[in-house]
């Protein structure tokens, strides 16, 4: 026969009791230990992650301010002292992100600064459009002004020259041409009396003849008639100190009279005494009026 077992007095059920608690005590200890390490864990975990999220955020806003340097505008004084206010909120959150561990506080202030800062680059940006807008709209105006002032200026000049021009040929035109020019070489006797001759021996002036033909366009007025005479040799015979102006250049002059032109075919004559001898060949003449070319005539004496 077995024995039958001996009940537990209470002392002995009281230690059992004590140590099943002791035990489930200390599972449960263990239990909280390793769920809150594991919550910390994953909590550091998460922050680490939304500390790197942030730093991206904060260069994708540097970024897109410095998109605006790549524009060539000048900026306000406004917006320059917004812009480095920005990029000093920018450094200040790059160094607290660069902290090995942030709380959840410093945490949501850095998300709100970010949130702010993108909604400021964000109107920035557009302003920065709006102003690029502004000034190529007005680079387009002004370059089609100037094109314009330009398009006068030529437009200007060109009807400039050719108000010269038809200036040139009015004067042209109106300027005074003789017809019928004749020279005639005389010698002077001891009586005053002249000779004509053909030689040059003996001779002593030319005579020198004609008429103004008859110009609408010429101004009844006094003109001056410059007389230039070359010997045979092609020498101008001229003295230095007189001087006209003709064909846009300065030149001596034989001889000079003033004539009043009425438009009448009038005939006209010009006497030049030579103060040296003459001698044999060909004497070429050129009259001049109004700065042109008036006639041209040659006589040969033998």
């Amino acid at each position: 026969m077995s024995e039958t077992p001996k009940p537990l007095n209470k002392a002995d059920r009281n230690k059992i009791i004590f140590l099943t608690i002791a035990i489930v005590a200390l599972l449960g200890s263990n239990a909280y230990l390793y769920f809150k390490d594991k919550h910390e864990n994953e909590r550091y975990v998460t922050a680490n992650t939304e500390k790197d999220r942030l730093k991206l955020e904060v260069e994708k806003i540097e970024v897109e301010l410095d998109k605006t340097n790549a524009i060539n505008l000048s900026l306000n004084d406004k917006l320059i002292k917004e812009q480095d206010l920005a990029r000093q909120q920018i450094a200040e959150l790059k160094s607290r992100l660069q902290k090995g561990q942030l709380t959840r506080g410093e945490l949501l202030a850095a998300q709100k600064q970010i949130s702010e800062l993108k909604e400021y680059v964000s109107n920035y940006n557009q302003e920065i459009a709006r102003l690029a807008k502004e000034n190529s709209n007005l680079k387009s105006e002004r370059d089609s002004l100037v094109k314009s002032v330009k398009t006068i200026n030529d437009k200007a000049t060109q009807l400039a020259e050719e108000n010269a021009d038809l200036n040139a040929k009015v004067q042209t035109g109106a300027a005074l041409k003789a017809s019928n020019i004749q020279i005639q070489a005389f010698k002077i006797k001891r009586n005053g009396k002249n000779v004509e001759v053909d030689h040059a021996s003996g001779a002593k002036k030319l005579l020198v003849t004609f008429n103004v033909v008859q110009n609408t366009l010429a101004k009844k007025d006094y003109h001056n008639i410059y007389l230039r005479i070359f010997d045979p040799a092609g020498n101008l015979i001229a003295n230095q100190n007189d001087m006209f102006e003709a064909e846009g250049q300065e030149m001596q002059f034989t001889q000079m009279i003033t004539i009043s032109y009425n438009d009448d075919d009038t005939r006209y004559e010009m006497e030049w005494l030579n103060p040296s001898e003459f001698i044999k060949g060909n004497y070429a003449v050129i009259l001049y009026a109004d700065g042109y070319v008036m006639g041209k005539a040659s006589v040969t004496l033998k």
